[in-house]
């Protein structure tokens, strides 16, 4: 039964992609779903407003990987950065870096946050650290709560913005409370940013003014920017230099990775300018879904949050998981129009489903209009 599903499971994946690829209107382009030759015609492409084409590769992170390490480190205000290739890895090395700094291995941090959700507990296993949690409302926790807990942490672990619970960010007065909240327990502060590109319009501040917050910050350079992957841990210099080492003892220290530090420079290059637009439009678009469903009559949904806090937010429907994921490849195959991805079934809400919507480049292009005709195109797809 296991080698049906499995096979099932690749059919629609398979049957997805060639949806959204043949689909003529789209809210972003996905990275993922292209071809090989696309990617790499891209990468080409890219090479000359980079880097120069005639220098040599990069070996064991010199050349283009360390330009691009400096480039971010002055970006956010940090002394040094690290390439790392994934930001698993980035993260759980930092997290026990301070472990060793601090003496203290535990790390407070959400429980919807990456690590807790879908690393397979390596800071526990791998790491040896041990975590807890200033609370379990869907939702950044506070400076109160950080506070009111009973017990010492060594570490901090706030990520920005908080992708499971609905891509959701504290205001800016609120994260500074709470980063005074850890440091006035003795704790230092690590920045889970791997989307932290797209969290300065909410925020209000320039990127090296929220990672001035923290103490190291990791960000991904494929979840925004539209990399093949690849992350970079930033912060003082004498921990860079151990979370090299640290690097090099997980594997981490890779012969040659120009093609990623390639697509991270041309994704600061390209889409790091263009965030704010696409967080602003989000919010339009979200608007948008909210009154075409309501204007479609159905008895509940949910845009969540109401106005995004970045270009990425959540919808809620009270429909199966399968249903709305066949409807959505279904109204990409018959008029063209990618509207939503796939469905996953909502976490204790039985009979409920979620997306999550990115509006990109692509997402600019449609009116408000255009998202209410292509919510009501959808709806008329589901039972």
């Amino acid at each position: 039964m296991s080698g049906t599903y499995e096979s099932d499971e690749k059919a629609q994946a398979a049957r997805r992609i060639a949806a959204w690829r043949g689909a003529e209107r789209t809210l972003a382009h996905r990275p993922h779903q292209a071809t090989v030759g696309e990617r790499l015609a891209e990468l080409a492409a890219a090479v000359g407003d980079v880097t120069d084409p005639g220098g040599g590769v990069d070996l064991y992170g010199d050349g283009i990987v360390a330009d691009l390490e400096a480039r971010v480190a002055a970006l956010l205000g940090k002394e040094a950065a690290a390439f790392f290739p994934t930001g698993t890895m980035a993260q759980q090395v930092a997290l026990r870096c301070w472990a060793g700094r601090t003496g203290s291995s535990t790390v407070a941090l959400h429980p919807l946050a990456h690590p807790e959700q879908h690393e397979r507990e390596a800071l526990t296993t791998v790491a040896g650290l041990r975590t807890v949690q200033p609370t379990t409302a869907p939702r950044p926790f506070t400076a109160a709560e950080i506070e009111a807990m009973d017990e010492p942490f060594g570490t901090l672990m706030v990520e920005l913005p908080l992708r499971d619970a609905g891509f959701l960010l504290p205001s800016w007065e609120e994260l500074e409370e709470v980063c005074e909240a850890a440091r006035a327990r003795d704790a230092v502060v690590h920045f889970d940013g791997a989307r932290l590109w797209e969290c300065t319009e909410h925020l209000g501040r320039p990127l090296d003014e929220i990672a001035g917050l923290a103490d190291t910050v990791y960000l991904s350079f494929y979840k925004s920017l539209g990399g093949l992957g690849g992350a970079v841990l930033a912060g003082p210099q004498t921990l860079i230099d151990e979370a090299r080492a640290w690097r090099h003892r997980y594997g981490g220290q890779i012969f040659q990775q120009f093609p990623q530090a390639i697509a991270a420079l041309a994704g600061l290059d390209r889409e790091l300018p263009r965030l704010p637009s696409y967080v602003r439009h989000a919010r339009v678009v979200a608007q948008a879904m909210r009154e075409a469903f309501a204007q479609e009559g159905l008895a509940w949904s949910r845009v969540h949050p109401e106005a995004p806090h970045t270009h990425q937010f959540q919808v809620w429907l009270p429909y199966e998981d399968e249903v709305l994921s066949r409807a959505a490849v279904e109204q990409a195959e018959e008029t063209g129009v990618a509207l939503f991805g796939r469905w996953f079934a909502g976490p204790g809400a039985p009979g409920t489903s979620f997306t999550e919507v990115t509006v990109a480049e692509k997402g600019l292009e449609w009116s408000a209009d255009d998202v209410r005709a292509a919510v009501a195109e959808f709806v008329r797809r589901l039972p």
